[in-house]
């Protein structure tokens, strides 16, 4: 037999190599193949929510654009295309619903600058104090965030009930100690702005204290101990450790009051029903009204996507305010 007729038999050694080789490749597969699978992991799990948000909350965006661009009525079989005529009427001098529109934002301006001051600051000052160890603190607590978890049905009857010009039991105790028993809380200027201000502040004061007393508790002591050392009275020590420190905090109130603030809705409905006249009609009262009584669907959204404009940008505004400010500072 030849050289050449000869079997080629594998040494061990080669055989071995070549069966690692495979190995490693199996096993490099294998980590590649798992790492691709791990790279998907957190959109399975945000699967769920995605299509939620989708379905409630990008389609209706959508949808809405689309119908304010048409005289909608959902009882008629055609819906005209107006294109932006509904946006213009908003603007357009001698359109029906011009005044109207403009009237209900100046309603809602006027909640807003009424009722954000004093749901920002005095929600802080409760905070504060709450902050402190004192026997009772935690039935304090509760006794502040209570009202919060009531609906807003439940706290504008009953708030109704009390505020009401004839029977109200605020108008008669205030009638027992020598004050005017007639007072127009849900009926007249300007005191129907005190009643609603006043009753959304008792409702929502303890969301926006509990807020604060999460980012005080997140302050490290030993900022205020070396405020202490350095000689920093109270003032000194809130003005530059406390309020700093609360400064994510506090554009997230102000923001969430903002909003919460300039989409009322409930509270004037349920109390005034928009009154004295239309004076505390609101924007998003005028929206419902004018999309679910009147059945114009398209003029209601152009006026839904007006105003979400302005809030867009009053809550920009505040964010460049507040971190813009800090930059600024910090660069100093």
């Amino acid at each position: 037999m030849t050289a050449i007729d000869a079997p080629l038999v594998e040494e061990p050694g080669q055989a071995g190599a070549q069966g690692g080789e495979q190995s490693a490749t199996s096993a490099g597969r294998l980590r590649r193949r798992f790492a691709r699978s791990r790279a998907w992991t957190p959109y399975l799990f945000l699967a769920p929510y995605l299509a939620l948000f989708g379905l409630f909350v990008v389609v209706p965006i959508f949808l809405g654009l689309w119908i304010s661009l048409h005289d909608w009525d959902p009882f008629l079989p055609w819906k005209p295309w107006v294109g932006l005529d509904n946006y213009v009427d908003l603007f357009r001098s001698g359109s029906p619903i011009r005044g109207n529109f403009w009237r209900s934002l100046r309603a809602t301006a006027i909640f807003t600058a009424l009722s954000v001051p004093v749901l920002v600051a005095f929600p802080l000052l409760v905070a504060l104090a709450l902050n402190r160890r004192f026997p009772g603190r935690s039935f304090f607590r509760a006794m502040f965030f209570a009202p919060y978890v009531l609906g807003v049905a439940v706290v504008a009857l009953m708030w109704r009930l009390l505020l009401d010009p004839h029977v109200g039991a605020i108008n008669h105790l205030l009638g027992k100690v020598g004050l005017p028993s007639d007072t127009g809380w849900t009926t007249a200027t300007p005191w129907v702005w005190i009643s609603l201000v006043g009753m959304t502040v008792w409702w929502t004061l303890g969301y926006n204290a509990v807020i604060y007393l999460a980012g005080l508790q997140n302050i490290h002591r030993e900022l205020y101990e070396a405020a202490r050392i350095d000689g920093a009275t109270r003032w000194q020590q809130f003005r530059h450790v406390t309020l700093p420190g609360l400064r994510p905090v506090f554009v997230f109130v102000v923001t969430m009051t903002l909003l919460a603030s300039a989409n009322m809705f409930g509270q004037a409905y349920l109390v005034t029903g928009g009154g004295p006249g239309s004076e505390t009609r609101t924007t998003i009262m005028y929206i419902a009204e004018e999309g679910f009584r009147n059945f114009r669907l398209g003029s209601a959204a152009a006026m839904s996507y007006v105003h979400a404009f302005f809030l867009a940008l009053l809550n920009l505004g505040t964010f460049l305010l507040f971190f813009g400010r800090g930059r600024g500072e910090e660069g100093a």
